[in-house]
């Protein structure tokens, strides 16, 4: 099985991305820069956390990092300020499932779990899903936090996940918990869905990073 694993710097991606290695499965990641809304060590610390895997596993790891702060201003400027946090999730789920078909990839892998942050919760995930056709894997979803964080110092990510390295700051002070997928689909005909997914994937850049 081969999938691609959407990674940022926090706790809880590189773990559903360690157990994906764990159990044999060939992953790609895919790493949505923010920038300018946030910090370039995120992006560092995605570059340690794939190192320290990569070594922990013995394998290179290809990892995509995408352009995605040009896609959070159209969406900021566009769309309901409260929706922005499941707009962004499905405009990556949409460029990751573009990455699988480059890749001939079969499913996507993320590190959600239920209720911790808005985009998390039932409603936002299941008003998510439609936007890739592919199946998204989501082997941290029914676990709670202390959980997570034991899995972390278990392989080895979890100092790097904690460094500081910033939110990023356009999430909505106030965001949307009960997204319902009608509303989401309105909201994105403000926006032009195939142009942002094609300068996304054209700015892309790829790295393979060894263990170290």
């Amino acid at each position: 099985m081969k999938a691609i694993a959407l990674i940022s710097g926090g706790i809880d991606s590189p773990v559903a991305t360690a157990l994906a290695l764990e159990g044999g499965a060939e992953v790609v990641c895919a790493h949505f820069s923010n920038a300018p809304y946030s910090s370039e060590k995120t992006e560092e610390k995605v570059f340690e956390i794939l190192k320290h895997l990569a070594g922990k596993y013995k394998r290179k790891i290809k990892l995509y990092v995408v352009p995605h702060g040009a896609n959070l201003t159209e969406i900021s400027r566009k769309c309901e300020r409260k929706f922005t946090c499941v707009l962004c999730r499905r405009m990556m789920l949409r460029i990751s499932s573009r990455i699988a078909e480059k890749e001939k990839a079969d499913a996507l892998l993320t590190g959600e779990s239920l209720g911790q942050v808005a985009s998390q919760t039932l409603s936002n995930i299941a008003a998510e899903f439609s936007a890739s056709e592919l199946p998204i894997l989501r082997p941290l979803l029914g676990m709670d936090k202390l959980e997570i964080e034991r899995l972390a110092k278990g392989f080895g990510t979890f100092t790097a996940s904690t460094k500081p390295a910033g939110c990023c700051e356009i999430t909505p002070e106030r965001p949307a918990t009960k997204a319902g997928r009608g509303q989401i689909e309105e909201e994105e005909k403000k926006l032009d869905i195939e142009k942002m997914a094609q300068e996304s994937m054209s700015n892309a850049r790829i790295a393979e990073i060894a263990g170290k």
